[in-house]
């Protein structure tokens, strides 16, 4: 039936290479039939500039597991996030991908659009477009990764949202945000828009599930795990901008 599926999602999205499941390319990684049992369920993205690292999470029973952590080959502004076109800043916010976001005959090789400017990004006026996760390993605002990294990134990508994720939530941060580097940036300029990113890191550290966020007033709110009236878990609100891609990155 697994099989099934997957033929399945190769004739819905034709244009995507499943191979690199067939071949296990980091040690740290788990096997190849794991990799292969993991296709198709709910995966999280953690970015850390300063440690120059793209985490891929995978959501086995209740909670996320790390599947691979990836080497960023590239990004260019340093800390703190993007506030116009131009700055060759990489953003840092909470951020969403659906299907409308891969792209997966970039000129970068792969890439996905990660959903700059979301509703915090407009709320304060930020502009930019085409900010990406994309291969090649050189970036001008964007996430650069190996093309290697990028082909296992945007199969599991692909895979979650074919297999019923509605969207795929990535969070980006300048660092890990841990009390000790938070006082080692303390008197940054970006020290009060971090304060705001911290919550999120701490709840996944705390829960292993991707935080609820919200822009409430111009600032990010992450919520403790809200229920519905009937007691379920309400599903995590969607912040980013539905992005169409109208040409290639």
């Amino acid at each position: 039936m697994r099989k099934i599926a997957l033929l399945i999602a190769i004739f819905l999205i034709p244009c995507v290479s499943w191979a690199g499941l067939l071949g296990n390319n980091a040690s740290a990684a788990p096997s190849v039939q794991n990799k292969q049992q993991f296709m198709g369920l709910p995966v999280y993205i953690q970015i850390f500039k300063e440690e120059r690292t793209l985490e891929l999470w995978v959501k086995s029973g209740e909670k996320y597991e790390l599947m691979r952590s990836y080497n960023i080959c590239n990004y260019s502004g340093g800390l703190g996030p993007k506030r116009r076109q131009g700055d060759f800043k990489s953003p840092e916010g909470f951020y969403n991908v659906g299907r409308n976001q891969l792209k997966p005959d970039s000129r970068f090789y792969k890439a996905i659009n990660i959903g700059f400017p979301n509703q915090y990004d407009r709320e304060h006026g930020y502009d930019g477009k085409y900010l990406m996760i994309h291969g090649a390993c050189v970036s001008v605002g964007c996430y650069a990764m190996t093309d290697g990294g990028i082909d296992e990134i945007f199969q599991f990508v692909t895979g979650a949202l074919v297999f019923g994720q509605s969207r795929v939530p990535v969070s980006i941060y300048p660092f890990r945000m841990t009390d000790a580097n938070m006082k080692r940036h303390q008197r940054s300029y970006y020290a009060d828009f971090w304060q705001q990113l911290k919550p999120g890191y701490d709840y996944f550290m705390a829960h292993k599930e991707p935080p609820v966020v919200s822009v409430q007033n111009g600032q990010y709110v992450v919520n403790t795990r809200p229920t519905s009236q009937s007691g379920g878990l309400l599903q995590q609100p969607q912040l980013a901008s539905n992005y169409t891609f109208t040409q290639a990155k």
